[in-house]
């Protein structure tokens, strides 16, 4: 099974993280930050996969070291789970609705990290969760995954369906893009190698 944990302690965050790629049965996630909760939980089950998290962060100040620390703890985790990357389908995109809002997400798991993120929120805080903060998370990510990720809302209007629907189309991509395709020898990758 494809599967790591990850530690991380700083004067800021304390956390342990383990994901499970082929096991989705256990999602358990305590941030301290509610509404980041349920996006990690969204983001783990349309994933399909197993992600169990425990952040205990300064959030006396606010929510960015809690947010952005998961992010890259995550990251880490996820590039550290796929090993060698062979027979990895390595490309996904999802569009996912969520009633007036319509998200987006592609990764490429190409060992060359970006973010190419497309989203305004007009409301600047749900719960003790900053909004700007979404971008924040997704960039940690995808820079420590080593993924390439482009995220976008296209359109809506309330902030909480807009970024779930980007939690969830991330995490459909990654589904998509972390499956085992048994055609595929060794990586799917014309260089032969996917750092």
């Amino acid at each position: 099974m494809r599967s790591a944990s990850n530690k991380r302690e700083t004067l800021e965050t304390k956390i342990e993280l383990e994901c499970r790629l082929d096991d989705p049965s256990v999602v358990d996630i305590q941030t301290g930050v509610g509404f980041f909760d349920h996006m990690l939980d969204a983001f783990a089950r349309h994933g399909r996969i197993g992600l169990t998290l425990k952040v205990d962060g300064d959030l006396h100040i606010d929510s960015h070291h809690t947010v952005e620390d998961a992010g890259i703890v995550l990251g880490k985790a996820i590039r550290e789970a796929l090993g060698d990357k062979k027979g990895i389908v390595r490309y996904g995109s999802s569009y996912v609705p969520m009633d007036e809002t319509l998200g987006f997400a592609a990764i490429d798991i190409s060992g060359r990290p970006f973010l190419q993120f497309e989203g305004e929120f007009q409301t600047q805080s749900l719960g003790n969760f900053d909004t700007e903060l979404v971008k924040e998370f997704f960039r940690a990510f995808a820079f420590n995954a080593g993924i390439t990720l482009h995220v976008r809302v296209l359109y809506g209007e309330n902030t909480h369906h807009k970024i779930e629907a980007i939690f969830k189309a991330v995490g459909r991509a990654l589904a998509e893009a972390i499956r085992i395709d048994p055609t595929i020898k060794g990586v799917n990758s014309t260089k032969g190698l996917i750092e």
